[in-house]
């Protein structure tokens, strides 16, 4: 067999070439591992509180607007870290699991080169139980692996992840050597600590948002830097900045693309400006949606609506005061979703529109609190304060540990991040009796 026959893995088995660019292999079977899950502090909280993982490691989740819950609710998607306090550099590995809500076991199902300390392995479940979809690194290059959990085979895709089409069709990403340049902890690690690769000055034309189709496995640019750049309403300030991209999502309907564009400058002036796009799910139909001002820090967090034509993002339209703030995804349709609470964190919302869920760092960021707002009666809540990674007091931000809760699929449960003994560790918040 020659050299490029086939790649050795991050878990140490041979993967063969499928055809030019793709391997398959077979992953080695781990054994699951029984544990019992811990009620935390009964009866001190709004809603009843179990941590989910294991204490013999560290875990987060993907991200807050990344449903962990595989489709039939029974299987939590989580990444096992291999250390908790420094920089991570290519070829470290960290393992991808599988945690049975009903068995109450463990199992690690893949390990991967391809990790960050906000997104995990940047897990993301298909259409049903059997696929989880990760990255890894093969021969220099990040790309996407779906790994099939019925027959243990693995296949890697001909582009990256960042977020996958909930219909299964096609996952999208920015290429994950170039995501961190902007923000780190949430694509590929560099080969040395902050050494990532870069793009010229300007808007490429030739990098962007790529899509791989999974029935074909096909990659093709969907929507280039320079396609969205050039739909920015105001020039730069300066000619020497930078375009990347950041957060891509698709909506729960598989239609439509949320898009996330900054601009860097070489001095760091203007900080990352980070503004929201929204297209077709071909690429078409780019709009740009409001942030105040354009060439600023206007807004923190945007996620899509559940219905799948609104975007919830906090945003200070009166001023300086932030707000939880809804709009279409075209920018039209301005609205305040609450007047009492501070808008802030990382929010979502159920179907119904009637609660959001997010988080705060009370006590100078050595702890989080979940929020649950009642926006129809503008009423908020803390459904736990527990402490976390100190956001404040980490030899690199990138190591703080914030709450990221996200909505389990029947919007009943919330999964989240804390740390309470200093290990990151996933807790579960039963809102079943609360969100009626």
């Amino acid at each position: 067999m020659k050299r490029r026959d086939f790649v050795r893995t991050s878990a140490g088995f041979l993967a063969t070439a499928a055809m030019p660019g793709v391997w398959a292999g077979k992953r080695p079977v781990s054994e699951k591992r029984r544990y019992n899950f811990t009620s935390y502090r009964s009866g001190q909280f709004l809603a009843p509180i179990t941590r989910v993982t294991p204490k013999d490691g560290f875990y987060v989740h993907t991200y807050y607007d990344v449903c962990p819950f595989s489709p039939s609710q029974r299987y939590l998607a989580v990444t096992q870290l291999p250390y908790q306090d420094r920089v991570p550099v290519l070829g470290e590995v960290a393992d991808v699991c599988v945690i049975d809500l009903e068995q109450q076991t463990i199992e690690t199902v893949y390990k991967t080169k391809s990790w960050g300390f906000q997104t995990g392995a940047n897990l993301h479940w298909g259409a049903t139980d059997r696929h989880l979809y990760t990255n890894d690194v093969f021969d220099g290059d990040a790309v996407s692996v779906r790994i099939d959990l019925e027959s243990n085979k693995t296949k890697t895709l001909a582009g990256p992840m960042y977020n996958i089409a909930p219909d299964e069709s096609a996952v999208i990403g920015f290429p994950l050597e170039l995501l961190d340049i902007t923000q780190e902890g949430y694509g590929a690690p560099a080969k040395e600590p902050g050494e990532f690769r870069r793009l010229p000055p300007g808007a490429s034309k030739t990098e962007g948002i790529w899509r791989t189709d999974l029935k074909t496995n096909e990659r093709k640019l969907l929507a280039s830097l320079a396609d969205v750049a050039a739909k920015v309403p105001k020039p730069p300030p300066r000619k020497d900045g930078t375009f990347y991209f950041w957060h891509s999502k698709f909506n729960k309907q598989s239609t439509r693309i949320m898009q996330v564009l900054r601009c860097v400058f070489p001095d760091g002036y203007g900080g990352v400006n980070t503004m929201v796009f929204t297209f077709d799910a071909d690429g078409s139909n780019i709009r740009y949606t409001p942030s105040w001002p354009v060439w600023a820090h206007g807004g923190g967090h945007p996620n899509w609506h559940p219905d799948g034509e609104h975007v919830i993002r906090v945003l200070t339209p009166e001023g300086k005061r932030p707000r939880f703030c809804q709009f279409r995804y075209d920018g039209t349709d301005l609205t305040v979703l609450s007047r009492k609470s501070r808008g802030g964190g990382h929010p979502t919302v159920e179907p119904r529109g009637k609660y959001l869920v997010t988080d705060t760092f009370p006590d100078g960021g050595a702890k989080v609190s979940v929020r649950l707002i009642d926006l129809v009666a503008d009423r908020e809540e803390d459904v736990c304060t527990m402490a976390t990674i100190h956001r404040h007091k980490v030899t690199h931000f990138v190591h703080r540990l914030d709450g990221h809760p996200a909505w389990s699929r029947d919007y009943k449960r919330v999964l989240f991040q804390a740390a309470p003994e200093g290990a990151r560790q996933l807790f579960l918040a039963d809102l079943s009796k609360i969100v009626s």
